[in-house]
């Protein structure tokens, strides 16, 4: 009986500790992205799509961004209970999609001041799964492009 007991409290906390970190990781975000703003991240390819006519280029350089988050022990089990009737998994959504925003931010603020970074790809990869390889332990979430800077 204290084993469930323990259990249930475990589960509670990690739901409100994970809940807290997770809403005051999203307005962190939200203040930074509200910040870097005003720099464009695109995924052109050609840099003649975005050239400005009588613009030339003075520098492209690579910049990256990135990030590893754990989720935590209420998504976790909550995906697991998830993956057994199958469906949607919210749970791990939001990890990948604070994961990305997160990466991208990153990606920016690394940029020495250009302006626009274009050719934007994301990577994500797990780190750290458990021993019966169902469970997820960490995501790592990379974002990189070419960061130009005009000559004017």
């Amino acid at each position: 009986m204290e084993a469930l007991v323990v259990f249930f409290l475990l589960l509670i906390l990690g739901y409100a500790v994970g809940s807290i970190n997770e809403k005051n990781h999203y307005k962190s975000i939200e203040e930074r992205e509200k910040k870097t703003l005003p720099l464009p991240v695109v995924n052109m390819k050609k840099v003649e799509d975005i050239l400005k006519p009588g613009k030339k280029i003075a520098s492209a350089e690579l910049v990256t961004g990135s990030v590893v988050i754990s989720i935590d022990y209420f998504k976790r089990i909550l995906a697991s209970l998830k993956n057994l009737v199958g469906g949607n998994v919210r749970s791990y959504e939001t990890l990948i999609d604070r994961g990305r925003r997160e990466a991208i931010l990153r990606m920016k603020e690394a940029a020495d001041s250009p302006d626009i970074i274009m050719n934007l790809r994301i990577e994500t990869s797990t780190i750290g799964r458990s021993a019966n390889r169902n469970s997820i332990g960490s995501i790592e979430v990379l974002a990189y492009g070419t960061a130009i800077k005009y000559q004017y």
